[in-house]
């Protein structure tokens, strides 16, 4: 993790962590999808709340990246990709004012969205805002006892995705809560393979993730249940719901979501790098085409 020959802006990039990106398209992408088919979309709105989606996100990877560093749990023996903080790259107080830069914009694009969809809007921002940071900073740091996964769970799949439908249909239905089941499962599942690669240096920085509070075959059993789930969930609403069978689109990429399980199953340490680097394309294959499906 020695410090690399970086310009400014190729460090700025590498810690916003491009690839985790989709995880933040995938819930708003899907829940636009469901208010077009129920004749609610709204182009302007959708694109307002992809932004702010992408805003929090970095600022998320950017807390995650200094109170890491600050906490210890990014050390020389890491095993996943360079972090900017701990390389050098970015100075902690340069991290914090670039946590306040993008979290700022963020807040002020979603002030358009307040207006839009009131109060309700309003608590959702400052919730994403405030469990971005705590969820490795402040005195109790939420990835650092076990939460991690219900949080990203619920601020990827259900809030996210519901209340990208609601402040464009101004209500919710049971649809929605539905199809922000699989969104979860899959993004969550990024979490669950880097977690169970770092069980040991996490362990050594005292950071209790699940995998290392319940242990690796735990790991595997969740990361099982919730990547089956996201293609139950689909077939349950085209035998239970009014939407086409087009919402089974998904399927197409069962055998992604095979290879991603069995290299969990198999490999090991950095060689786990590359199934979470898979289970991120998994994201993107599936949110277009569950997006696609949910539209037709």
């Amino acid at each position: 993790m020695q410090p690399t020959n970086h310009s400014a802006i190729q460090s700025w990039f590498l810690a916003a962590r491009p690839r985790t990106l989709p995880a933040a398209v995938m819930p708003v992408m899907v829940g636009s999808a469901l208010a077009f088919r129920d004749n609610y979309f709204d182009p302007v709105i959708a694109l307002v709340a992809l932004a702010c989606a992408l805003l929090l996100q970095i600022g998320s990877n950017f807390a995650n990246d200094l109170f890491d560093h600050l906490s210890g749990a990014d050390t020389r023996e890491r095993k996943g990709p360079v972090r900017a903080v701990a390389s050098g790259l970015i100075t902690p107080l340069q991290m914090k004012i670039g946590i306040v830069i993008v979290f700022g914009i963020a807040f002020i694009l979603g002030l358009y969205l307040v207006v839009i969809g009131g109060l309700p809007i309003l608590i959702i921002g400052i919730a994403s805002i405030t469990m971005a940071i705590l969820y490795t900073g402040g005195p109790y740091p939420l990835g650092y006892y076990g939460w991690g996964d219900v949080m990203v769970f619920l601020f990827f799949g259900f809030i996210g995705t519901m209340g990208t439908y609601y402040v464009q249909a101004l209500q919710l239905s049971l649809t929605a809560f539905l199809v922000s089941i699989p969104v979860g499962a899959l993004i969550t599942n990024i979490l669950i393979v880097n977690n169970y690669r770092d069980v040991e240096t996490d362990e050594r920085a005292g950071k209790r993730t699940t995998a290392v509070i319940f242990g690796r075959k735990f790991a595997r059993w969740e990361f099982t249940v919730l990547l089956f789930s996201a293609y139950g969930i689909p077939l349950l609403v085209w035998v239970f719901f009014e939407l086409s069978a087009w919402i089974l689109l998904p399927f197409i990429s069962f055998p992604l979501a095979l290879r991603v399980l069995a290299m969990m199953n198999t490999l090991h340490g950095r060689e786990l790098n590359l199934a979470l680097e898979q289970c991120a394309k998994l994201v993107a294959f599936y949110g277009i085409l569950f997006a696609i499906g949910i539209s037709v």
